[in-house]
């Protein structure tokens, strides 16, 4: 495993699951990395959390993350991962949601770098495949203490080390720091992962050269555009009009029916996940090189808010943009359902003449991933 040079899918809660992973294979992705997984589930043979350590075929290049606060949880699970495929395993340390944090896993091991320090020795003895680890900046803005456990991680053996350029404190409020990126990657001589606001592939050429990171990691930026690794790859944009960003999402559609099965009860699973990816895919805008590189140096373009009146856009690119969760699950019940893309963009229309007006704005807080 390589973790030079390489554009890395980052382990996405609920977004990262295997065909959301398969159609940014799709668009360009080489490097994957699965949902992460309670080591304590995975030691109990809980199915629901052993299925996050299952990749596909195509995924050549497979990470699975862990989250874990006892040694023998992280190395069992990290077994039972690499027993599955996986190239490498992670080590999650930097998840700010509560459910994490209250059971002494994710960013709370951030205030406890001796126990961080340890997992991350034990694992590297006791799993088959290298060990990474992903943490945030720190607990607080005022207890950032990411170079020390850099350097407990790196002494620990860890092969790599994903920097999140914020504190569990910020979620994701605050511009990514990659400053403070780019003083880790200058300390450390393990390969440093560079991870927060990347949305366009210009932003992530600039972060990426001027921060000195051997790599990097796209979240959010991938979810709101999954060809995001296609731009980075050809160092240009695609913008792709209202029909065919129907065409990826409705691709995503079938991967889904083909995972989850193609009946009632497949349905029902599927639609815990694909409604909620229209969260994301309702944020695209076109962000082309020659109107946004100078603004996306004063501010993050997946942090700015974009003045819209005034628009001319058609029916299509308008329910594209839609916020509201019911539109987002009938978008992805007529996608379900559509033979073809012609068929889905006669029902997305269908479904804009049937619509009420949006009212008011809607809330851009990013939803926080491990």
């Amino acid at each position: 495993m390589d973790f030079r040079g390489r554009v890395f899918l980052a382990p996405l809660t609920k977004g990262g699951n295997l065909p959301f992973r398969r159609l940014c294979l799709r668009h360009g992705a080489v490097v994957t990395m699965g949902e992460m997984a309670y080591g304590y589930q995975v030691v109990r043979r809980s199915k629901s959390e052993l299925a996050l350590l299952r990749k596909h075929a195509e995924e050549t290049c497979f990470g699975a993350q862990i989250a874990a606060s006892k040694p023998a949880d992280a190395i069992a699970a990290g077994r039972e991962a690499a027993a599955r495929g996986a190239s490498w395993v992670d080590l999650n340390c930097g998840c700010p949601i509560h459910d994490v944090v209250k059971r002494g896993m994710g960013a709370t091991l951030l205030q406890r770098p001796a126990q961080l320090a340890k997992l991350v020795e034990e694992m590297v003895k006791g799993v088959p495949v290298p060990v990474s680890v992903k943490i945030r900046l720190g607990w607080t803005e005022s207890e950032q203490n990411a170079s020390e456990v850099a350097r407990l991680v790196q002494e620990a053996g860890a092969a790599a080390l994903t920097v999140h350029g914020r504190t569990r404190e910020q979620r994701y409020s605050r511009a990514a720091d990659w400053d403070a990126i780019a003083r880790i990657a200058a300390e450390r001589t393990i390969p440093v992962i560079g991870n927060g606001d990347l949305l366009t592939w210009y932003e992530t050429k600039e972060r990426w050269a001027s921060s000195g990171v051997a790599s990097v990691m796209l979240g959010r930026g991938a979810l709101i555009k999954p060809w995001l690794f296609r731009e980075i790859a050809e160092g240009k944009g695609w913008e792709p009009d209202a029909k065919e960003r129907l065409g990826v999402y409705l691709d995503l559609a079938r991967m889904m029916k083909e995972h989850f099965r193609d009946d009632e009860k497949g349905k029902e699973r599927a639609m815990r996940f694909l409604p909620w990816h229209f969260e994301f895919f309702c944020r695209y805008r076109p962000l082309s090189a020659e109107k946004f590189v100078a603004a996306s140096k004063t501010h993050p373009l997946i942090q700015t808010r974009f003045d819209e009146q005034g628009e001319e856009l058609s029916v299509l690119e308008r329910l594209l943009r839609d916020p509201r969760e019911e539109v987002h699950l009938r978008l992805a019940e007529l996608l379900w359902s559509a033979g073809d893309l012609d068929a889905a963009e006669a029902a997305a229309l269908q479904l804009a003449a049937e619509l009420p007006p949006v009212v008011g704005e809607r809330d851009e807080t990013p939803v926080a991933h491990g």
